[in-house]
């Protein structure tokens, strides 16, 4: 297959590698691929820098399949992957199961734990270093609205994440793509992305807060784009102090009483 990418998509590929610095020589990459839109044009675009890029790296991909029903079909992404020359395999993970003896709770926390888990197993048993992700920046928009608005948090991922207790490193080089790029994009390349196999996609907190993003950006000027500017560190102005204790404010408020303690 004759591989390439439009100068637009390399040079945000580029942008990405380059500013967080996530391939190095000696690299051996594990790319997560799902068969949506997202994992599939990563395995193409870490494809075409391994040839245009002055490093070397190798690439693998893994499919997790998480057993949601008998209909997950993977030769497409395996010919897909074979095609590009990347060694291509599938994990079983009874991702479905554990959901159901949980009683349906946290589907999602519970599948991405469980992949997560599937995925670092893997590449260690494997000798991978790092594993690539195809986490865009709308997941990462989406991410910071929904830590603030559930956890009361300002954080979202990074695009390049150590994990200590693994020597693994996560790198995520599409975050300067935005969602609709790669819907074109995989198009553009002719692969039909595979189905989800959850019975809960299209339904999930995630997908709310990417509506209420849409139906704000429509109302607000540049709305996406002053979230995504205030995901960055320098972004933060002006914040109240950390909640105190009972005790951190004991003195203080004997003072205001007059009294001793």
């Amino acid at each position: 297959m004759k591989i390439n990418l439009p100068q637009i998509y390399f040079s945000k590929l580029m942008r990405a590698i380059v500013e967080f610095d996530l391939i190095e020589n000696g690299d051996r990459i594990l790319i997560g691929v799902s068969g949506g839109k997202d994992s599939i044009f990563l395995a193409y675009a870490l494809a075409v820098m391994r040839q245009r890029l002055r490093k070397d790296f190798s690439l693998a991909a893994l499919t997790i399949n998480p057993q949601f029903n008998d209909d997950f079909d993977t030769n497409r992404i395996r010919a897909f992957c074979e095609s590009l020359d990347i060694p291509y395999d599938t994990v079983d993970v009874d991702i479905a199961g554990t959901i159901e003896k949980e009683g349906g709770k946290n589907p999602c926390f519970t599948c991405a734990f469980f992949r997560r888990g599937a995925m670092n197993r893997y590449a260690v048993e494997h000798g991978m270093n790092k594993i690539a992700y195809a986490h865009h920046n709308d997941d990462a928009v989406e991410t910071f609205l929904m830590n603030l608005f559930y956890s009361g948090q300002v954080h979202t991922f990074t695009p390049k994440t150590y994990l200590d207790r693994t020597g693994l490193t996560v790198i995520r080089p599409l975050v300067y793509f935005r969602e609709d790029e790669l819907r074109d994009a995989v198009r553009y390349h002719g692969f039909t992305p595979v189905p989800s196999p959850c019975p809960h996609d299209g339904h999930t907190i995630r997908q709310d807060v990417k509506e209420l993003v849409a139906r704000l950006d429509s109302e607000i000027p540049q709305l996406y784009d002053h979230l995504a500017a205030a995901m960055r560190e320098g972004a933060l102005g002006e914040l109240w102090p950390a909640v105190q204790t009972r005790d951190e404010m004991r003195d203080t408020y004997f003072r205001y009483m007059g009294t001793k303690k």
